[in-house]
């Protein structure tokens, strides 16, 4: 199954359309599925009390302002800049998507026709926010950042009594520290969602790397979000945990690669390994000239590449036997060696 890779473009735009489409460009280099922006109104996010993480605060400019209001405020997109975003992604030949973070924000993403929601971590305890995305009945993509089961369990709840059916919803074990130490990743909690929830599930990165979203492919994950950005250096609250775009390509090439290797499950010799059969495997042979009419014993016979004559595992079919003609030392035994 093709795992679905959203490159999370986010707000490292920094409020530029031009830097923006430069985003666009680096996810349709690296071969992702989706690039994915956000969409908000800064005041119906944020009130004026809202304070700045700690990683905002250190990713940010903050002699300025300790709070989101103002940070946010310069990373909004207007409707005009999605229309020109969808227009280039289109053009591009890559998937556009967003992330609505207030009601007002998500029926104008309804309206763009978006193909699934995409809910951040922030918002699973947001019932109004998860009634207004259950009722479109849209496929769903649920992060679970910051959340205990008992919180997955009741933003599932709300989505599905709102009109969203199960098989359409796909969590995200997520660890919204950025970066996110590798101690606590807990990627096995990926797996623990899909067991008690009965649900498809994938993974959103935040870790420096990339060898975390590719494991988690190898682990089950149908879905990986994560941010990327032009220049590691630029300011902005995701820079610093984002891939640069080598390290996209890098990720997404791996990926791709992991869902090769995982194969069918079923262990049989593949078609490239089962000419070396022959090469690596052992065959019976004769450990000693031998005249007809003599009866094979264990010590006539030793175990030798190659594999092409009659197989170790069969031995017992032979000691024992009549030869019907005289065979040298080192030569493979046959079947047709013996008398019938």
């Amino acid at each position: 199954m093709k795992t679905l890779i959203i490159a999370e473009a986010g707000v490292n735009h920094n409020g530029s359309m031009v830097l923006a489409k430069q985003l666009v460009d680096v996810a349709v280099e690296a071969g992702v599925d989706y690039v994915k922006f956000q969409t908000f109104k800064a005041e119906n996010l944020v009130s004026k009390q809202a304070k700045k993480a700690k990683y905002q605060i250190e990713n940010t400019d903050s002699k300025s302002s300790d709070g989101q209001l103002e940070m946010l405020k310069q990373l909004e997109l207007s409707e005009q800049m999605h229309d020109e975003l969808v227009a280039y992604c289109n053009q591009k030949g890559v998937k556009f998507l967003s992330t609505g973070f207030d009601l007002e924000s998500l029926d104008y993403l309804k309206s763009l026709d978006i193909p699934f929601f995409k809910i951040p971590s922030g918002e699973i305890t947001n019932k109004p926010y998860l009634q207004k995305i259950g009722g479109f009945g849209s496929e769903v993509i649920l992060s679970t950042g910051m959340a205990d089961f008992g919180e997955i369990e009741d933003a599932l709840t709300v989505l599905i009594e709102s009109g969203t059916p199960r098989e359409k919803i796909t969590v995200l074990h997520c660890n919204t520290e950025y970066p996110t130490p590798m101690k606590d990743v807990n990627l096995k909690a990926m797996q623990s969602i899909s067991t008690a929830f009965n649900v498809k599930v994938g993974y959103s990165d935040h870790t420096l790397g990339i060898e975390v979203p590719i494991a988690a492919v190898a682990l089950g994950a149908c879905v990986i979000e994560k941010h990327f950005t032009i220049d590691r250096t630029l300011e902005g609250p995701d820079h610093k945990a984002s891939l640069i775009p080598k390290e996209l390509c890098d990720m997404v090439s791996g990926i791709r690669n992991i869902e090769l290797a995982l194969g069918t499950g079923i262990k049989a010799p593949s078609d490239s390994e089962i000419s070396n059969k022959n090469v690596a495997r052992k065959s019976i042979h004769y450990k000693k000239d031998l005249k007809a009419g003599m009866l094979l014993t264990p010590d006539d016979i030793e175990m030798k590449r190659p594999g092409s004559g009659i197989s170790p595992m069969q031995y017992e079919s032979i000691v024992g036997r009549v030869l019907s003609t005289s065979v040298t030392a080192d030569s493979l035994v046959e079947y047709s060696d013996f008398e019938a």
